[in-house]
Parts: structure tokens; sequence; C-alpha cells
């Protein structure tokens, strides 16, 4: 069951039938310098749909063509070698079919039209599609990480993953950068300290003075 999967996951988006009716000798660049001599030759293209349009004829796809890989898929969008037009006798909806989406057409050639591109003319090779899958859109997900502390700590260093996995190890839990020294016990500015400037009491000082200097009164008087 797994191989039967695996097998189907890298298969081809076109079908057999349809690719053993192409030449893999033919290539695009030599179809774009002269269409009309290729008419009627089946040719399987890949590329990125710059525009579409509904007509009477179907719908026609303009593609920036690219390369393929195995399957079909279109891969390097820098090496494209020019755009082709292809027609599809069936409505396709702009918004499903839209500009950017990945496509792989296979079909007959038609010959040549020619159409202004921005300020140019341009000739684009004429395809008449007899299959056309379009490629499903590329979603990128990113790894969940947990932080189960709040604001602010969170929201200085949500994505400080290795610093929360060091601190973790070493303290057990999330110490921020911002507040390393949050846990150092700082002395108690409200604490009363002794004081150094008390006066000596009495008794303290030398003895037969009775007290401080200068108290001692003379007999007689």
């Amino acid at each position: 069951m797994v191989l039967l999967i695996s097998m189907v996951s890298c298969a081809h988006v076109i079908s057999r039938q349809v690719r053993k009716q192409t030449n893999p000798d033919i290539t695009f660049e030599e179809v774009l310098e002269n269409p009309e001599e290729y008419t009627g030759q089946m040719l399987i293209l890949s590329g990125v749909i710059t525009e579409i349009k509904n007509t009477k004829e179907g719908t026609i796809l303009e593609v920036l063509q690219t390369p393929a890989n195995f399957r079909g898929k279109p891969a390097d969008i820098e090496e494209s070698e020019g755009r082709y037009l292809a027609i599809v006798e069936r409505f396709l909806d702009p918004s499903t079919y839209a500009k950017g989406r990945s496509v792989t057409v296979a079909g007959k050639i038609l010959g040549k039209r020619i159409q202004p591109l921005g300020k140019t003319e341009y000739t684009y090779p004429f395809i008449q599609a007899t299959e056309i899958y379009l490629w499903p859109v590329e979603k990128t997900y990113y790894p969940y990480r947990y932080y189960p502390y709040d604001y602010p700590y969170s929201s200085y260093y949500a994505f400080d993953w290795y610093y929360w996995r060091r601190s973790s190890l070493l303290h057990r839990r999330r110490i921020p950068r911002k507040f390393d020294d949050i846990d150092r016990k700082e002395p108690d500015k409200d604490k009363k300290k002794p004081r150094t400037d008390r006066k000596t009491p009495r008794g303290d000082k030398k003895k037969g003075t009775g007290g401080m200097k200068g108290t001692g009164r003379k007999k007689g008087r």
C-alpha cells in the first residue's frame, strides 16, 4: 500500500497515453523560432500563467514557459525561454486559473499568433490543450513553539528558541536577557543600618570622671 502511494505521488501529471504521442526531441526553443513548422505535433509544456481570457473560442491562457521536473512541475522561472498561448475549449474560472499559478499543458501545436506584448509585437506558439494540470498553491508551515511566559517576556523574545532552551536547562525556567539581573538580591534600602554616630554613654569614659569631662565640681563651694 505504501509502495503504491509513493509510485502515484512520483508519477507524471500528464497521462501516459498523451505522453506516448509526444516527441521528446522537440524543444520549446525550436518551436518558438518557427511554430508553423511543428504544426500538428504533440507537446508538453510547463509554466506560470501570466494572463487568462475567456472568448467565444474558449479560454486562452498566456503562459510563461519554464523548465519542468520529472513530474512536469514548473521549475526555475528565471530559465524561461519565452511565452506561449494555450486554448481550452471549456470555461476556466479566472479566479482559479489566476495570474501566477503554475500549470502543465499537453496539446497539439496549431501554429502561431502575433499579439502585442507591452510596446512590441510578440509571436506566440498557439497550442490546442488536450490536458491541463493546475498545480496546487504551496503553503509554508512554521514549527509551533510553546512559550509559557506572558508579557513582557514573550513580546521581547518570542523567537529566542536557543536562549529559552539554554536557560531552561540551567535554571529550569526562562530568564530573558533584558532581565538577567532580576533575581540578584539587592540590598534592602529600607532596612535601617546601625548608627555609627551615636554619642558615647556616660560611664564609658575614663574612670573617676563621673561622666563627661568638666562635670566634676570642686568641694567647698
